[in-house]
């Protein structure tokens, strides 16, 4: 399989999902699973399952934002992720920056993220599980 192909003008969350927001540290593209980068004065940026520090996902972003600007991540409930799912398909980090893909396509020198699973073609529940586990 591969990464999902997402159309940002249609990533939202749903009704009861929780966000968080902050300040972008790189251009951010809503529907890009991101983190807190704690070196960086606490930006906002893209997570990629190679690096042990951008693993640690803190939500989906919710909206587009540059460099310095605020953005909005989902850290868990129901969102529309701007692609089409697969019903029942757990998605992780992407070995490729700010992207999701299916748990089939985890492999050797990723960290294992889950981000969550899709409940419909059009609706993914947002339940991440940063494990910081290094398949092998």
């Amino acid at each position: 399989m591969a990464d999902l192909s997402q159309t940002a003008a249609n990533v939202h969350t749903n009704s009861g999902a929780s966000t968080s927001s902050g300040e972008a540290g790189e251009a951010i593209t809503a529907g890009e699973p991101v983190y807190i980068d704690t070196t960086d004065s606490n930006k906002i940026k893209k997570c990629d399952a190679n690096v042990a520090a951008s693993a640690a996902c803190a939500g989906i972003a919710v909206n587009d934002a540059a460099s310095g600007q605020p953005v909005t991540y989902c850290t868990a409930g129901s969102m529309d992720l701007g692609a089409t799912l697969t019903v029942s398909e757990t998605y992780i980090l992407s070995a490729t920056a700010g992207a999701i893909a299916p748990v089939g396509d985890m492999a050797s020198g990723m960290y294992a993220t889950n981000l969550g699973i899709a409940s419909a073609a059009d609706t993914f529940i947002v339940d991440i599980n940063n494990s910081q586990v290094l398949k092998p």
